[in-house]
């Protein structure tokens, strides 16, 4: 499906674009799209349409929707009023600096990624708690409603979702509940019910938010913690709150960009790429040619390399946000880049890095009164730990993960674990989620935000270069072919199509070295609300399979 979409955004073909006069939701589930568009019609607003969205797709997209994650959701309201919360994962407070190194100093193989220990105390449920105390406009039981009914009465079994199934088979298989539900060889067009989620949800649905901090779910979380060897306590659930935080504000060619401040890396280095981009006129150096890729490749490196040594939880670690965002910089920044050289990444900068897994999900809203929801969230890898607390139904993540579980030594992307990310109990790992919305004239004009670990932020941005410069309808720009550079490794990602022959020739005389092989990056999921008409304009990333638009 995606190479045919490329081979017509390439021959100029017209794409296939859904409009809607009053409201849209756009995510990795067409169910769990279908079910925001409900309570959208229903009277809710935008908040009300995300809550809803949020649960379905725990239930409907379990590689990365959630009860058992966290992430950042991004509100503007209509009244001018914007947000963004963090509801990301913290550290247990027996979590340890050194917690996954054995004795020899070394890494425990996988201890960070499989099973209960890979847990921090999730946030999302509170994250939909505080966003619904905030805004929302319908009643809380009405928002989880929908994802308890899909629970208790299941759905079809996507080819999708049976292919992603026997991907993680193995993993799923080590914990008993994980595959007495997910590894009872579902099929296309099964009926997919699960019971012990379903209950969870009824809980949460009838007592509130809190319940999963203070409750039952609460008490059987913890019991399953502390029988399975995790750090998660009954004291670590009750004490997790939501952060709400100042969103970060720049701009790209008169427009507004609001996006997410730390712990996510993410807006920093949007912020930071874009301003190295407005100096150069994309739109005549043309989508896809060499002296594009050139300076958003040499634009992503220097963004990395900030990304890798200056940023932490805030919360923790001092971030200079102010610093890394001053025009100045950025032009310095800008200056440094040869237009006939790529620079090594050696002679850019050495510093601490930090990753994330790409199993995220990204999920947009748009209601008819203007206001918009950009929300990521995430179990980490794909199914998290694979671990399922006993009688819940649901995966926890492993976001310990994401922490600088082995300082000074290159994870498993190349990037190097630093200091300002070391674990410690309480604290939030950094991120990448990037969700983004971007004003025109003062109101909402680009929705956005994607999965995809370090490829998050690139995925963002191009796509945002892709509107504005290229002039892409968004449905072309989210399904435009991507590039990736993240400092280190010193390489430039690629997916099919991204980078023709003639184009690559050029780049590597100029010292660009290219990954081994071509690999799909993000699902990017944007509405755009057309400035005069004002209709909602979905556009669906068509990376993986099971995503939908729905609207009225």
């Amino acid at each position: 499906m995606l190479a045919s979409l490329l081979v017509g955004l390439v021959l100029g073909q017209s794409l296939p674009l859904p409009k809607y006069s009053a409201g849209a939701v756009v995510s990795d589930s067409m169910i769990a799209s279908e079910v925001g568009r409900d309570i959208l019609r229903q009277g809710g607003n935008a908040v009300d349409a995300a809550v809803a969205t949020h649960f379905a797709l725990a239930v409907t997209h379990p590689t990365a929707g959630n009860l058992g994650g966290g992430g950042f959701m991004l509100v503007r309201m209509a009244d001018g009023r914007t947000v963004a919360l963090d509801y990301r994962e913290t550290a247990p407070a027996a979590a340890t600096r050194d917690m996954y190194l054995g004795a020899n100093g070394e890494p425990k193989p996988r201890a960070s990624l499989d099973g209960p220990l890979a847990s921090g105390v999730p946030g999302s449920v509170a994250g939909m708690g505080e966003a619904h105390r905030r805004f929302g406009s319908l009643p809380w039981a009405r928002l989880v409603g929908p994802a308890q009914r899909l629970a208790a009465r299941g759905f079809a079994v996507s080819r999708f979702f049976e292919s992603d199934l026997h991907q993680e088979a193995k993993r799923l298989a080590l914990d008993p509940e994980a595959n007495r539900i997910f590894g009872a060889g579902l099929r296309e067009g099964d009926t997919f019910r699960q019971p012990d989620l379903a209950r969870t949800l009824l809980r949460l649905r009838d007592k509130g938010p809190r319940e999963f901090y203070e409750g039952e779910t609460a008490r059987r979380l913890s019991a399953a913690m502390r029988e399975d060897g995790g750090l998660i306590t009954m004291d670590d659930l009750r004490n997790y709150r939501v952060i709400a935080r100042e969103p970060l504000v720049g701009s790209y060619r008169g427009d507004e960009v609001v996006t997410m401040p730390p712990p996510s890396s993410g807006g920093i280095a949007l912020l930071q790429m874009l301003g190295m981009l407005e100096a150069t006129d994309v739109r005549a150096s043309g989508f896809g040619t060499a002296a594009t890729i050139h300076r958003t490749v040499e634009g992503m490196k220097r963004a990395f390399a900030d990304r890798a040594e200056f940023l932490g939880d805030p919360d923790f670690a001092e971030v200079p946000v102010a610093r890394l965002l001053d025009p100045a910089h950025i032009a310095a920044m800008r200056a440094s880049i040869q237009a006939n050289r790529a620079t090594p990444a050696g002679e850019i900068r050495t510093g601490e890095g930090l990753r994330e897994g790409e199993h995220t999900t990204h999920f947009t809203v748009v209601d008819k009164a203007g206001n918009v929801v950009a929300c990521t969230t995430t179990l980490n890898t794909g199914y998290g730990s694979a671990y399922v607390p006993k009688g819940l139904g649901f995966l926890m993540n492993n976001e310990m993960d994401d922490f600088a579980t082995v300082l000074g030594k290159p994870n498993g992307y190349g990037l190097m674990q630093g200091e300002r990310n070391a674990i410690a109990p309480g604290k939030r790992p950094l991120s990448s989620m990037t969700p983004t919305v971007v004003l025109r004239d003062g109101k909402p004009y680009l929705v956005l935000g994607s999965p995809g670990g370090p490829t998050i932020i690139n995925t963002v941005l191009q796509t945002i270069v892709n509107v504005v410069d290229h002039r892409m309808s968004v449905r072309q720009a989210v399904t435009a072919p991507r590039i990736h550079h993240q400092w280190m490794p010193d390489e430039v990602r690629y997916e099919e199509g991204a980078v023709n022959p003639d184009v690559r020739a050029a780049l590597a005389a100029l010292g660009h070295r290219f990954a081994a092989r071509a690999a799909n990056m993000g699902s990017c999921h944007a509405v755009l609300i057309e400035p005069g008409t004002g209709l909602r304009v979905a556009g669906v990333d068509p990376r993986l399979g099971d995503a939908g638009a729905a609207g009225y």
